[in-house]
This record gives C-alpha cells, structure tokens and sequence, in this order.
C-alpha cells in the first residue's frame, strides 16, 4: 500500500489496494512504454500480471491502473472470448471508475472531464483529445506537441527519430507525410511529437 501513494491521489489509495488485493495482482511499475500506459496478462501459473508506466502523473497512473484491472475483471467474469475493448470491458472499466470519480481525488478542473470520459469509456485514454489534454497538465514539463497542435505544413520527430510533414486532417486521424520515404502514414491527434519547423 505504502507504494501505491507514491504514484495515485491519496485518497484512491485504500479503494486501489482492495482491487489489487481483492482479484490478487501482482503489479509491476515498468519504465515508460512509447506504445502503451499499462498491460494485462494472466500467467501460465494463473496468476493476474498487471504493468503500468512509470509516471510522474498520478491521475493517469490511476485511470490506467484501473483499466487494466478492468480487463483481469471483465475476462473472469464473461470469458476469455470478449473482445479486449468491447461492451464487457467499457462497462466493468466504468464501474470500478465510479468510486474514484471525486472532488477528493480528482482536481475540480479535470473531475467533469473524467466523468464524461466515462460515460462511454474508450480503448485509450489518450483518444479522447479533451481529457488528454487535460491530463497533459500535470506531466512533467518537456518539450513535446500533440500533432493536432501544430499547424499544417510543419515538421516535426517522433521518438524514433522518423521526419514528418503534418498534411490533412481524415476523419479522426491526421495524415503526415514522411519525408525520407515519401509514404503517408495516420497519426492519432494526440501523438506527442517534437516540433522542427
């Protein structure tokens, strides 16, 4: 217990522990993941392995900490057949979300954001470009964009060194160019970025 207040609100301490000691996760803390917050697995042995990304933001190692443990608690209860994202998962994710939504735990700024994430939780936090922004406020200050914060024509890296052109914007992706290879690639609006020029 004595762990988990060094990286969620204090008050959500006591309501995570009982999850965690309740479906018997054996959590780990991983360096920061390019692809992913956290993940799910259930061992060869049967146990309930749950990583989340270090993080410095404690509001988005909670939400992530919960939808993990979503998932070990939608697959116990309707199958390993459910598809990871789907009705099961949303409404499991949105039910042990709802003790935590409080002025207690959440900041009054970002509370009602979370609330209406939650109405219909999606794959990711981060595809709900209102509360990812909202979030973003409370990570450590870097040097980083969201694609969709930049403007049209400009240049910009992503972690692994690759160049980009920010081109159009496609329903809900934005299409860049990448300059090396020509070839046109679709980002999530809320990809971090490094801004060129």
């Amino acid at each position: 217990m004595d762990v988990l207040y060094k990286y969620i609100p204090e008050h959500a301490v006591p309501l995570c522990f009982e999850l965690i000691k309740a479906n018997r996760v054996h959590l780990k803390i991983v360096n920061e993941r390019i692809t992913r917050h956290g993940d799910y697995r259930r061992d060869t042995d049967g146990s309930h392995i749950i990583t989340v990304n270090f993080s410095q933001n404690q509001y988005r190692f909670l939400i992530t900490l919960i939808h993990e443990i979503a998932h070990l608690v939608a697959f116990e209860k309707y199958g390993r057949r459910i598809k990871p994202h789907g009705d099961e998962w949303k409404m499991t994710f949105q039910r042990l979300m709802v003790p935590f939504i409080r002025p207690e735990i959440f900041p009054s700024n970002l509370l009602p954001l979370v609330a209406r994430h939650f109405r219909n939780p999606k794959a990711s936090s981060d595809t709900d470009t209102t509360l990812a922004l909202a979030l973003k406020q409370f990570d450590p200050v870097n040097d980083k964009n969201y694609v969709f914060e930049i403007p049209y024509g400009s240049t910009f890296r992503i972690h692994n060194g690759k160049i980009f052109k920010k081109v159009a914007l496609r329903t809900k992706r934005i299409e860049c160019l990448e300059l090396a290879t020509g070839k046109v690639y679709l980002f999530n609006p809320n990809a971090e970025v490094e801004l060129l020029s």
